[in-house]
C-alpha cells in the first residue's frame, strides 16, 4: 500500500474514531509497532490508534498533520518521526528539527489540552544489516542518532513535552540493535515491539499530567 493510500485509508478510519483517546504518528517504526494488536491480546482496557505511515519523513508528517493526528483529536500524543530524515544526507537534523517544531507547534495550537510523548529514536545493527540496507546504515548511524535524540529531548523541553527512551530492552551490550530483533538492520520484529510494550504501556496509562 502506497503512502497515498494509508493516507486515504486513515482519513476513512477517522470517521469512527473517539476523540480523546491515544494517537501514534510517525514513520514506518511506530507503524509496524503492533500496538493496537498488543492490548487486544492482552485485553487492555485502553484505546491507541496508530497513524504511522512507512517512508514519512517530517516534510510529510507536516502536510498530512490532519489525517495523522489533529482529526483524532486525541488527548495523549506519541510521536516517532524523523528516522527517514536521518537517512538522507542531504537532510540536516536542524532542518529535521525545524519541521518537528512545526509539527508540534501546529498539533499545540489546534489541540492546547494534549500531552506529547517524543519518543527516543531507536538504535541500528550495521554488522547485522542486509547488504542492500547498509549504504543507508552507513549515514543513518547509532552516532547520528544519538544526536538526533539529544536534539529531540532539547526540543520536548522547549514544548513542556515529554522526551521517553524505552529503548534499552532492544539494545545490545554495544548499544546496537540486537540482531534477533532487527529485520534487516533498522526496522524492528514484533518480538522487539513485544520486548518494549510494558515500558510503552507504562507513559501510555499514566495519569494526565497537563492539567
Amino acid at each position: 500500500m502506497t503512502k497515498e493510500e494509508k493516507i486515504v485509508r486513515y482519513r476513512k478510519l477517522n470517521q469512527k474514531v473517539v476523540p480523546g483517546e491515544i494517537v501514534c504518528a510517525g514513520s514506518s517504526l511506530m507503524e509496524m509497532f503492533p500496538v493496537e494488536k498488543f492490548i487486544d491480546e492482552d485485553h487492555l482496557d485502553i484505546t491507541v490508534y496508530n497513524r504511522g505511515i512507512g517512508g514519512f519523513i517530517t516534510d510529510e508528517l507536516l502536510e498530512n498533520v490532519d489525517v495523522c493526528i489533529l482529526d483524532l483529536k486525541p488527548s495523549r500524543l506519541f510521536i516517532n518521526i524523523g528516522t527517514n530524515d536521518l537517512s538522507d544526507p542531504a537532510i540536516s537534523i536542524d532542518r529535521m528539527i525545524a519541521n518537528y517544531d512545526r509539527i508540534l507547534s501546529i498539533v499545540e495550537n489546534k489541540l492546547p489540552d494534549i500531552e506529547i510523548y517524543m519518543m527516543a529514536y531507536y538504535p541500528i545493527n550495521y554488522e547485522a544489516a542486509a547488504e542492500e540496507m547498509k549504504p543507508c546504515l552507513r549515514v543513518r548511524t547509532n552516532g547520528k542518532i544519538a544526536m538526533a535524540n539529544k536534539a529531540v529531548q532539547e526540543l520536548a523541553e522547549r514544548h513542556h513535552a515529554k522526551y521517553i527512551d524505552i529503548n534499552d530492552p532492544l539494545k545490545d551490550w554495544d548499544g546496537n540493535l540486537k540482531a534477533e530483533y532487527t529485520i534487516e538492520g533498522m526496522h524492528i520484529k514484533e518480538e522487539g515491539y513485544r520486548a518494549i510494550f510494558d515500558l510503552f504501556m507504562g507513559y501510555a496509562k499514566e495519569p494526565r499530567w497537563n492539567v
